[in-house]
């Protein structure tokens, strides 16, 4: 039977497709009139739980994170004049103000203890005293806040909201230097315990990141805070769905088909290809698309899809936490025996990488079976600049001068330029120490991961046929390669396995010209040591 999932249906009275590329403010998007996707009936039974209210959920960088905690704000400050035609405004809500401590931690300088400390504090002091608190200079910004949160509700009569946006930011920002990301962690620590010892006075919290950190203390100082992250109630409120994309954008979206010069299912099948992959509950198998990569698409409606998200990121730093061989060995697209403690952040001294990764978006939940993850990378987004950055790692070039080459001569079918600079590529690998003879498979996910993040290419790896499988084919409108490789082998074996196994035989009558491709390497040395092409006739 299929998990159940809430979802949210289209809102109402919102015949305009206004779209919002740059702001994630609730009301200025109601107000001047921006297409909002309601989740507030998803947010009805979390304010509605009374002062059991303490929440945190996990999600990548810009997924509507910020937008969620505007909503809150403006909802729990009572204007219901934002949320007319919403589904919240048919529902029983009271409508009743509370004071409100809203904080955001995203752009905290943390490049030293110092300057944390100086702009942890003036961030601390704007929320504390806009919200008409006093602050003393002489104590912490801990001590201020357990101030603040009594001294509010005297003041109101109310118990307080808190809202804290990327609580994690400050400790993720350094976590190359884990001397001061622990430093920081402590001041943060001091700082959250205050929430715990005025529990009574708070009525609810909503906390986000990208990044859960069990060793901070709001994780194990609030014994009542109910995670979200992975509950299947939540799977869908970061994040649009299939339906909601086309209860939303449906005008917007078939302008862009247009404009693409697609038909309108090749166009959203090309769209789910792009940005449709994150899964984010192992109870839901619903997935959801990056809001910042719709909001970015569609806003700009260009002829081709681009990566948009991902540009804002910082992948290289997250894969500069693999090692060598983890490197070569793992296939990104398909990471198997992975447990739920695996994808937590326990310590900052031994990280794992595949935590990182999932928790930064690069990977998601592919299937959950028997308590176990299958992960793997959830759109072509960022299949193709999380490759772009494993290309520089494998070579160690800080440029894309083998990306460009190599993929340029394979898709306009120069072997001979393609062979050189292949081999070049190939006799500038790092590999891990431990290994004595380098396996074929590190040598197809080498090709797999370059072809990829050119962007020329639709690749499959192991690609299943009824004889067996092709290690590899690429794939452009004009063009099909099936390659297979042999280490300590010969090209023409490599050939003559392609056509006595038939794995170009599916492309044959596809209209495209398909070529054969078989290299051998050499195991002990790493080097491509043999090449052939030959064009498949008929």
């Amino acid at each position: 039977m299929r998990p159940f999932c809430y979802t949210v249906g289209k809102e109402f009275g919102m015949d305009e497709e206004k779209i919002a590329q740059g702001t994630y403010d609730f009301r200025v998007m109601r107000e001047d009139g921006f297409r909002y996707v309601d989740k507030t009936a998803l947010l009805y039974p979390l304010v509605t739980r009374g002062r059991d209210s303490f929440f945190f959920i996990s999600r990548p960088r810009r997924f509507g994170k910020s937008l969620m905690l505007s909503t809150l704000e403006c909802l729990f400050r009572g204007e219901r004049e934002l949320f007319k035609g919403l589904a919240i405004d048919q529902m029983d809500y009271d409508w009743k103000p509370y004071p409100i401590l809203h904080f955001s931690f995203a752009g905290i300088k943390a490049t030293t203890l110092e300057a944390f400390d100086i702009d942890f504090r003036r961030c601390v002091k704007k929320v504390l005293t806009e919200a008409g608190c006093t602050w003393n200079d002489a104590d912490f910004p801990g001590a201020n806040l357990a101030q603040a949160i009594p001294d509010l509700v005297k003041k109101t009569g109310n118990p307080v909201v808190i809202l804290i946006d990327e609580y994690d930011a400050p400790v993720g920002h350094t976590l190359a230097d884990i001397k001061l990301a622990s430093a920081i962690r402590g001041e943060l620590s001091n700082f959250y315990i205050q929430i715990k010892e005025n529990v009574g006075d708070i009525r609810f919290m909503m906390m986000t990141g990208v990044t859960r950190f069990t060793q901070l203390s709001v994780f194990s100082a609030l014994n009542n805070l109910t995670d979200l992250t992975m509950d299947e109630r939540y799977a869908t409120l970061l994040g649009y769905t299939d339906e909601e994309l086309e209860a939303n954008f449906s005008k917007t979206l078939h302008r862009h088909a247009e404009v693409m010069g697609l038909s309108y299912e090749d166009y959203r099948a090309q769209l789910r290809w792009w940005f449709n992959g994150y899964r984010f509950s192992p109870d839901c198998e619903d997935k959801v698309y990056n809001p910042y990569a719709i909001g970015q698409t569609l806003g700009a409606l260009k002829r081709r899809f681009t990566g948009t998200w991902i540009a804002t990121g910082q992948t290289s730093a997250v894969i500069n936490y693999f090692t060598n061989n983890q490197l070569v060995e793992q296939d990104y697209e398909n990471v198997e025996d992975v447990f739920e403690e695996d994808l937590d952040v326990c310590g900052l001294e031994n990280i794992r990488p595949i935590a990182m990764l999932y928790q930064g978006g690069y990977l998601t939940i592919k299937d959950f079976q028997d308590g176990v993850f299958t992960l793997g990378i959830p759109d072509e987004e960022v299949r193709r600049a999380f490759n772009a950055q494993l290309v520089k790692k494998f070579a160690q070039k800080e440029d894309n001068h083998y990306l460009s080459m190599v993929s340029r001569a394979l898709k306009q079918a120069d072997f001979d330029t393609f062979f050189d600079n292949l081999s070049d590529l190939y006799a500038h690998l790092i590999y891990g120490p431990k290994e004595d003879r380098v396996q074929e498979f590190s040598f197809q996910r080498i090709l797999y991961v370059l072809l990829t993040a050119s962007g020329f290419f639709r690749v499959t790896a192991e690609d299943r046929q009824s004889h067996g499988r092709a290690d590899l084919v690429a794939e452009t409108p004009e063009r099909v390669f099936v390659f297979e490789l042999k280490v300590d082998g010969t090209p023409q074996e490599a050939l003559d396995q392609i056509k006595e196994k038939g794995y170009a035989e599916p492309y044959r009558h596809s209209g495209r010209e398909v070529h054969l491709i078989g290299l051998s390497f050499d195991g002990e040395t790493r080097r491509l040591t043999g090449t052939a092409a030959e064009r498949l006739i008929g």
